[in-house]
């Protein structure tokens, strides 16, 4: 049920979290804001305590930020497991990439998971290799579907009183059209995905352009749930 108050004021997160506004602004798969904003969620061991809060971009990146204050404020007992949890409005660049990387590997007990609403320059190759490397050290990255949009809203953003459930509905197609390049990305595919922008009516314009190893080596589901591409007939 809807809270007709919004996020109650006893909630401890309440001061951490963004506006509804903000969320809308950084968030949305059709817009290339230029800031990065991260959402994240931090568990340690079994507790069943979640540490919530946001950061955006200072003269670093969002990414760097994040790892420079958890390893300035916390101390690691070796045998006590951490679950980090992002949610990036752009994916990490090829730089802060190499960071993560380097982060995780000094903290063996950590393990991170990337939801991102966007690619960030996903045509640069290095930044497509950087984001390769970190998933072949056990990141998982995944694009937002409207799941985490939603816990997104009810967890991390001080929504108004009675929109608990209201999050933004952005159209399911910009998502799935990134989760086919993060596809193409993985596979070490070239690029499928290609993004302008008209000024003039600050539309943002997607196009596919399929080549035929796009059309052997990504499953199937994954091209027919775009709703744009139709599979070639194979004849015998």
């Amino acid at each position: 049920m809807a809270s007709d108050k919004g996020p109650s004021a006893g909630d401890a997160t309440l001061r951490r979290r963004i506006q509804s506004w903000e969320f809308e602004d950084f968030f949305d798969p059709r817009e290339l804001r230029k800031e990065t904003c991260l959402l994240y969620e931090i568990k340690w061991g079994r507790s069943r305590r979640i540490w919530r809060n946001s950061s955006k971009n200072t003269t670093m990146h969002v990414e760097l930020n994040f790892i420079e204050k958890f390893t300035s404020e916390r101390h690691f007992c070796p045998p006590i497991s951490c679950s980090i949890i992002w949610f990036l409005s752009w994916s990490p660049c090829w730089e802060c990439a190499k960071a993560i990387r380097e982060f995780l590997s000094q903290q063996p007990s950590v393990t991170l998971v990337i939801y991102v609403a966007r690619l960030f320059q996903h045509m640069d190759q290095q930044n497509r290799q950087g984001l390769r490397d970190l998933i072949n050290s056990g990141v998982t990255i995944q694009i937002m579907r409207p799941s985490e949009y939603d816990y997104c809203w009810r967890n991390f953003v001080n929504y108004p009183p009675g929109k608990e459930a209201h999050w933004p509905r952005y159209p399911p197609l910009w998502m799935k059209l990134y989760a086919l390049e993060l596809h193409c990305i993985i596979l070490s595919l070239p690029p499928c995905l290609k993004i302008s922008r008209r000024c003039q009516n600050h539309l943002t314009l997607f196009r596919l352009n399929l080549q035929n190893c796009h059309y052997q080596m990504i499953p199937p589901h994954i091209l027919l749930a775009t709703g744009l591409v139709q599979l070639p007939v194979m004849w015998r």
